[in-house]
């Protein structure tokens, strides 16, 4: 019972003891204050994301602003209002944030050596957000990986394979590296190459070629389309064919045109060519005492 009331009476902090805090009145102000700080920190994940969400819709109602900036806008000022929160939180239990923002910066320098891959991929998305060598909706090839654009994060970049698959690259690998973006110009240029055989009228093939592509509602008049003779193979002459664009247009463009010039190529008589063999076999084949030439034989 002494030591019971020897540990009650013990002075903790400021002259005040262990019966001192465990009174009614204190737990009550601690239950309190853990109420307020779960009510708050409820508010603050709603307040944090309608924040985002609305800095979002505000990018994506004009079709002139970047959608990219505004989605990372969104994703900072979520971050913020809950650091906001986090630091009422601690005050609200009379912990002194400056000197946990004192010890953080301390610790910034150790954590940032042990995390230097993450804060790369930080860096590189800041980069990525601000000079926007690609942007959200753009078909790219990034780190090795094709695809549509989907969201872009500090940390990765997320794209959606042609097979509707997703890619999750990180940023560093997608700043470090070539970025080849297929939607930044409004044009692209399609090519193709055709072959007919040696015995066909080559002015002939020309001009089918060109009316059937020029005949494509698709098919730019400016730049005029290239046709020219690129390649005597072994058993075609090479047309190679160049036309303009549209960027949307060009993968079923691309895909159409081959169709359409084999199928106007057949209709014309132009002789489409593929690849033959003949072989000739010299010998004789003895029938009792006589011989007999064996004819040519062809495949």
């Amino acid at each position: 019972m002494d030591r019971l009331n020897a540990l009650m009476t013990t002075e903790l902090v400021n002259g005040t003891s262990l019966s001192d805090l465990l009174t009614l009145e204190f737990l009550a102000q601690a239950l309190g204050n853990v109420v307020a700080a779960l009510l708050l920190l409820a508010v603050s994940f709603m307040v944090a994301g309608w924040v985002r969400r609305r800095i979002r819709a505000i990018g994506e109602s004009n079709p002139k602003m970047d959608v990219t900036l505004f989605h990372f806008l969104g994703n900072l000022a979520r971050y913020t209002v809950l650091a906001l929160a986090a630091l009422v939180i601690l005050n609200t239990f009379g912990v002194q944030t400056t000197s946990i923002i004192a010890a953080l910066g301390a610790a910034g320098l150790a954590v940032g050596l042990a995390l230097q891959g993450t804060l790369s991929n930080v860096a590189a998305g800041v980069m990525i957000i601000v000079f926007r060598p690609i942007k959200i909706g753009d078909f790219v090839e990034v780190g090795g990986e094709m695809g549509t654009v989907r969201d872009i994060t500090l940390n990765t970049t997320e794209l959606a394979s042609l097979g509707n698959v997703q890619i999750i690259v990180p940023n560093a690998a997608v700043w470090g590296n070539v970025i080849e973006n297929y939607s930044a110009y409004p044009e692209r240029r399609a090519e193709w190459t055709f072959g007919v055989g040696y015995g066909a009228n080559l002015a002939k093939a020309e001009q089918v070629i060109r009316e059937t592509v020029m005949a494509d509602a698709r098919s730019m008049a400016q730049p005029e389309p290239f046709i020219q003779v690129n390649a005597l193979n072994d058993s075609s002459v090479d047309f190679l064919v160049r036309a303009w664009v549209a960027t949307d247009d060009y993968f079923q463009y691309q895909a159409d045109m081959k169709r359409a010039v084999k199928e106007a190529l057949d209709s014309a008589g132009v002789d489409i060519p593929f690849p033959t063999r003949t072989l000739h076999v010299d010998g004789a084949l003895r029938t009792g005492t006589g011989a007999q030439a064996c004819p040519p034989a062809t495949e």
